[in-house]
């Protein structure tokens, strides 16, 4: 599920940056995206959960419409936007960022201890050093154009087709990408922890992006003023539209939803660097993309990072596993000393009863060897 979601995400990216570079407006495209994805996630929600619906809450309701801002509003716009000024390949080689953004804004909240003295510590820190390390000289330098051995055979129309332009202000753009990314991990932590309460994941979609509707909407009205970006036809800015919307955000929230529901957010993001890949393959033969060596270094900087940290991760769950399995271990423990301290009081019971019955007095020394017994399993238990 997760690898054939990298592969739509990176047809996203191409036929999103060819609309942006035919001029649509990257907020309006936000706009019809979420709509697209409402309109098409809503039904199912209304039919399929129309039972196990949890009850709407106002704090839960708030947490929705934080979600809705931080996700389809924040990282949409912003990614867009830097989109627009850089490249297919480059935006996806700064998503990978995602694992240690989750990782440094879980540490500021507490949510996450760390412990500077364990290798799987000191793996996330170094990878996270190291991702961040990698965004930074991809934003600072960019480096000559690497020609590879087949780009003299990729057609030169190309590029007058989507009007690329690779002399944009890619610093802005790098900014851009980092402030989405951010919004994206902060989405991931509050989608991870609005998935325990809230147990219905199609209608948790629908709303997510219905709120994104309503919200970037407002956005689009403030940031744009010329009626013309509305207007769309049935071209190549409303299959980027249908298709952002269908793909990537109603079928992608609902998939990784269910994916961090039961295995963890950091698996989801474990398979970023294959969509970087498809995308540079996409990119270089479609929109004939050029690739810098400085995006090159970047990336594999980057990628390095997210596997130190994803390692780092992978060890915190094993630990975590073995503690539950102790503990496990040491309740089967406690259940099999009160399986021995019932039967023993079973034992004494019966032989209570028949001295009652045979009037024979039962021996003072008797009942507290008995009663000391009892106490002493009661003692491991209560040391376990």
């Amino acid at each position: 599920a997760m690898i054939s979601l990298q592969f739509g995400y990176a047809g996203m990216n191409i036929i999103t940056k060819v609309s942006l570079n035919r001029g649509m407006s990257h907020c309006a495209l936000v706009v019809y995206r979420n709509a697209f994805a409402t309109l098409v996630i809503a039904p199912f929600a209304l039919i399929l959960e129309r039972k196990i619906r949890p009850k709407m809450t106002l704090v839960m309701f708030l947490q929705i419409f934080v979600l809705g801002l931080l996700g389809p509003v924040i990282d949409q716009n912003f990614y867009y936007a830097g989109l627009k000024l850089t490249s297919p390949t480059f935006s996806c080689a700064m998503s990978n960022m995602l694992p240690a953004m989750i990782f440094v804004m879980a540490v500021l909240c507490r949510m996450e201890k760390v412990d500077i003295k364990k290798i799987r510590c000191q793996a996330k820190i170094l990878g996270t050093i190291v991702t961040m390390g990698g965004a930074m000289l991809m934003t600072l330098y960019k480096g000559h154009d690497v020609n590879l051995i087949w780009s003299n055979n990729i057609n030169s129309n190309v590029n007058q087709i989507t009007n690329e332009n690779y002399d944009k202000d890619w610093v802005k753009g790098s900014i851009l990408l980092i402030f989405a990314t951010f919004a994206w991990a902060a989405f991931f932590i509050l989608q991870y922890i609005i998935m325990r309460k809230y147990t219905a994941p199609i209608s948790l979609t629908a709303l997510v992006c219905f709120m994104g509707t309503l919200q970037s909407i407002a956005v689009t009205f403030v940031m744009e003023h010329k009626n013309s970006i509305w207007t769309i036809g049935f071209d190549m800015n409303f299959l980027a539209v249908a298709y952002a919307g269908i793909m990537s955000s109603s079928l992608a929230y609902y998939v990784q939803g269910l994916v961090m529901e039961k295995i963890g957010p950091v698996f989801v993001t474990a398979f970023s660097p294959l969509m970087m890949i498809i995308v540079a393959i996409m990119g270089f033969f479609i929109l004939a993309e050029k690739i810098y060596i400085g995006g090159i270094i970047g990336a594999v900087l980057i990628v390095a990072g997210l596997y130190s940290v994803l390692w780092g991760k992978y060890k915190e769950y094993k630990e975590k596993e073995i503690e539950e399995l102790i503990i496990h271990e040491q309740v089967k423990g406690i259940n099999g000393n009160k399986k021995l301290i019932s039967l023993e009081n079973i034992n004494y019971d019966i032989e209570l009863q028949k001295n009652n019955e045979n009037k024979i007095p039962i021996p003072e020394i008797a009942v507290s060897s008995v009663s000391k017994f009892y106490f002493f399993c009661l003692g491991i238990k209560s040391q376990k």
